[in-house]
């Protein structure tokens, strides 16, 4: 099995250039031979014209009645092509791009003066016999040249366009590898930034750990614990009446239904904070007691409505509230709870370490905002190189086939 020969990316177009001159240097002359045919054939189509609009010109001064006609019709031929073959350039050097402008420029020519010619002529019959045989020998041999580069561009210059294109994907490829090394740079830039992060906010979170496990925390937390459990059991016990709670706001909101200020803002807090409204309320939770014996008669009048068996538990709940005193118990310890973490909150230690808490929480919060942005980041630039690794892969591949294609040798490209 052979082996392939390794070839530096910069040096691949150098060396294909070397490897197939033999071939392409002798189509590069003779399509600058084909250039040179075609400009001569294009200047000779354009004397042709030009003599035509003189010729003409001179006849339409004559206002020969039996000629004038015929000598505006081939006065028009001529400078409708001679505007047409103007717009036609010749390059000088000879590639794909140039070939297939030239054929796009022979296109365009041809599309206009065959069908001016073949309008014409009859128009223009039987005058300027001479001009007309020299129009038709001078636009057949630019045919002619049509055809020739025709041939040429679709089968002679096929190998030299092979190795357009290879110069092509060679500075593509450049192009791709520069571009994945800025995205590897940046991808490693961000790597940085996030493990910079990540020390930040692993410190924070040491902080925060050294803070809360300090002996004057500890009862806070406790306290906090409990409150968090009590919460979920004051509105297991109130779970019935916060809809009729709601409801019953909005009524209070209307006429002919009326709650005292003081009343309406622990109707508010019931809705809202359940936990502080109960824990907050006097022995016997009196303002609660008044809110729904209120709301029962506004049940009982048909101003509160809801649905039957929202109404039966709502009913029920209130009845054990207001006759059996069903939330002493956890009334008491709600007070109890409250009370003991607004003494540990008072206090000057624990409302120093609580703002110090507070401080390594918000900055801990913002870092971590910071590296969920670099995190969103880095995932995207990562895509993007490892999309743009597969493509050099791709690339590569097709561009060492091209090479074995043009010059018939294995080559692997560094």
């Amino acid at each position: 099995m052979s082996v392939a020969l390794e070839v530096p990316l910069e040096d691949l177009e150098g060396w294909l250039g070397r490897e197939l001159a033999p071939i392409i240097e002798p189509l590069k002359a003779e399509g600058k031979k084909l250039f040179a045919d075609i400009k001569g054939r294009l200047d000779d189509f354009r004397e042709v014209c030009e003599k035509l609009l003189v010729d003409s010109e001179k006849e339409m001064a004559k206002e020969n009645r039996k000629t004038y006609r015929s000598a505006r019709t081939a006065n028009k031929l001529a400078r409708t092509v001679l505007d047409t073959i103007d717009e036609v350039i010749v390059p000088d050097d000879v590639s794909r791009e140039s070939l297939q402008r030239l054929n796009e420029d022979f296109r365009k020519v041809f599309i206009t003066v065959e069908p001016e010619r073949r309008m014409s002529f009859p128009r223009i019959e039987p005058f300027f016999i001479l001009d007309r045989r020299r129009f038709d020998i001078a636009w057949k041999r630019v045919l002619e040249s049509l055809e020739a580069l025709r041939n040429f561009s679709l089968q002679k210059y096929v190998k030299a366009k092979t190795m357009e294109d290879a110069v092509s994907m060679i500075k593509k490829l450049s192009q791709l590898l520069d571009e994945a090394e800025r995205a590897k740079k940046l991808k490693e830039r961000t790597e940085s930034r996030k493990k910079i992060l990540e020390n930040k906010i692993a410190e924070k979170q040491k902080a925060i750990t050294v803070i809360q496990d300090r002996d004057e925390m500890h009862g806070i937390v406790q306290v906090n614990e409990e409150i968090e459990e009590l919460e979920g059991k004051v509105k297991n016990s109130l779970r019935h009446l916060q809809k009729p709670f709601f409801k019953f706001q909005t009524l209070a909101r209307g006429p002919g239904q009326y709650l005292m200020l003081e009343e309406a803002r622990k109707l508010d807090e019931y809705l809202n904070e359940p936990f502080k409204a109960l824990a907050t309320e006097e022995e016997g939770y009196p303002l609660l007691k008044s809110i729904l014996r209120k709301m029962a008669d506004a049940m009982d009048g048909g101003k509160l409505k809801l649905k039957s068996s929202r109404l039966r538990k709502a009913q029920g709940q209130i009845k054990d509230i207001l006759e059996k005193d069903a939330l002493i118990p956890l009334h008491q310890k709600c007070r109890e709870a409250f009370s003991k973490r607004q003494q540990l909150v008072a206090s000057d230690a624990m409302g120093a370490f609580q703002r110090e808490l507070e401080d390594h929480q918000s900055k801990l919060m913002e870092l971590q905002r910071r590296k969920k942005f670099v995190d969103s980041k880095h995932a995207v630039l990562d895509g993007e190189h490892q999309e743009q690794i597969q493509k050099i892969a791709s690339q590569r591949k097709e561009l060492e086939e091209t090479v074995f294609r043009l010059a018939g040798k294995k080559v692997a490209v560094i």
